[in-house]
């Protein structure tokens, strides 16, 4: 959708996943979109560099968020919203389901 705003597909998709779960990272949004882990992280490392992301440690894990002191993040994300918007509904469902724990045994579905 705005891939050619961003650069690449990647680049769209790596924004688009962090806008609608607040969070992420790099292998993660690779085995979502089902992409190559190296150009996420190289995507995830331009926006770091730029501002527009940033990061911190968790172990072995690096996860990225938007940047609260980055100076266009209400236009970023106004136009990160409205690109989601024209994603298919189940497409805006699966991004928006932030499930990360597993299901306590025995309970239903």
């Amino acid at each position: 959708m705005i891939e050619s705003l961003l650069g690449s597909k990647n680049a769209e998709r790596a924004l688009i996943y962090i806008f609608s779960r607040e969070e992420g990272y790099a292998r993660e949004i690779a085995s979502y979109y089902g992409a190559d882990l190296k150009s996420i992280q190289l995507q995830l490392d331009k926006f770091e560099k730029s501002g527009v992301l940033i990061s911190r440690s968790v172990g072995r894990t690096r996860p990225y968020v938007f940047n609260p002191r980055y100076p266009f993040l209400a236009e970023l994300k106004a136009l990160l919203e409205k690109a989601l918007s024209f994603y298919s509904v189940k497409e805006q469902e699966e991004l928006t389901m932030n499930r990360r724990r597993p299901r306590a045994k025995g309970k239903s579905l």
